[in-house]
């Protein structure tokens, strides 16, 4: 025991330093109420539309002040986690919780302030073809938002309190993971308060350091998409889907990565669809003998945030024989995350033009 004893104070005292060292984190909150309308992207949600929607947004943020190198190349970004209530005002489409991941950024001095958030949301009454028919924008229980903010902020007015006054929209959609499908993008106007958490201990910003021009050679990609969606059909199942990528990716800077390649399609969805045609609408032509692959071409965009990506493509189907199911481009957004040097993990969703087809998982190989 008088052996072990000194070991564990050595041990302690070894966790105790380590602890020490870390930097300190630095983080705030707001709350914002907002007030605004749907927007009639599409006239079949036309009779959805029959008030003004409220709610409120709640954000736990980690202030950022360039420990790391990202984060002075992003002029300092919060990022952090968000709640949003939301009333939609319509019996049919009940209300709306959501929670999100986000990201903020700041210009004109961080007077103006910028946010994105992607998250999940629960609605409370959802499309039910005996109970609830009328509902043809939510399709399932549970959505993918978006939310999209533009902010006047200003921090520290008195002991860490602040205000907050701008527009936000906030868009539902179960992505095509049930039918109907028809979303909702509501604007808003939102006023509210932020708080400094420990006001007085936050540090100044450090200065970013000289610019150092940063590129990397060609790298090649290799990706296996996947998940499941509907035909679009109401009252289709889920299938799964299964996407095969390959494409080269060219690093300008450390911000900044260029994107280009092919891909092949395989969708169970695709086939339901043409064979629900060819038994539903004979006269239109389509046998059930169709071939439901397709195969595209596209470019890209990474937009880098230390192991965190914002990806952005748009692409074309230069194979596409039925071409009654979706628009011939398309375009895919979400987040891709580094795992190692080489091995990567993306969640994204696919879209042609504002209807989305499916919310794909991908694991990817870059080599």
């Amino acid at each position: 025991m008088k052996r072990i004893a000194p070991l564990l104070f050595f041990f302690c005292g070894l966790f105790a330093q380590a602890q020490e060292e870390k930097p300190k984190k630095y983080f705030s909150l707001d709350a914002s109420y907002f007030y605004g309308t749907i927007l009639e992207h599409n006239p079949d949600i036309a009779h959805l539309i029959t008030d003004h929607p409220n709610g409120f947004l709640l954000s736990f943020n980690r202030k950022t002040y360039g420990l790391e190198k990202w984060e002075s190349r992003y002029n300092y970004p919060d990022f952090g986690y968000s709640f949003i209530y939301q009333d939609m005002k319509n019996p049919y489409l009940g209300k709306n919780y959501s929670v999100y991941g986000h990201f903020s950024f700041y210009y004109l001095k961080r007077l103006l302030m910028f946010r994105i958030g992607q998250g999940v949301a629960y609605t409370t009454n959802p499309y039910d073809a005996e109970t609830n028919y009328q509902n043809n924008a939510y399709g399932t229980r549970f959505l993918s938002s978006t939310y999209l903010m533009g902010n006047i902020h200003k921090e520290n007015i008195i002991g860490g309190l602040g205000i907050n006054a701008g527009v936000t929209i906030i868009h539902y959609s179960n992505a095509d993971l049930g039918s109907p499908n028809h979303s909702t993008n509501t604007f808003t106007f939102n006023v509210g308060l932020n708080y400094l958490l420990d006001y007085k201990e936050h540090p100044d910003y450090i200065p970013r350091g000289p610019k150092e021009k940063y590129t990397e050679p060609f790298h090649y990609n290799f990706a296996l998409r996947s998940g499941v969606n509907t035909s679009g059909v109401v009252g289709s199942p889920r299938l799964p889907f299964l996407t095969l990528s390959a494409y080269a990716d060219k690093v300008l800077n450390r911000k900044s990565t260029l994107q280009g390649g092919a891909e092949l399609f395989f969708s169970r969805s695709l086939e339901e669809f043409i064979e629900y045609q060819a038994a539903a609408f004979p006269q239109k032509g389509t046998t059930g003998d169709e071939d439901a692959k397709r195969v595209g071409i596209f470019v890209g965009h990474k937009l880098t945030f230390n192991k965190m990506s914002l990806i952005s493509h748009l692409g074309y189907y230069v194979y596409y024989p039925y071409t009654d199911y979706v628009e011939q481009v398309y375009n895919r957004m979400g987040l891709q995350r580094e795992i190692t040097d080489h091995w990567w993990a993306s969640a994204t969703v696919r879209s042609h033009g504002a209807n989305a087809e499916a919310v794909e998982f991908s694991i990817g190989y870059r080599l």
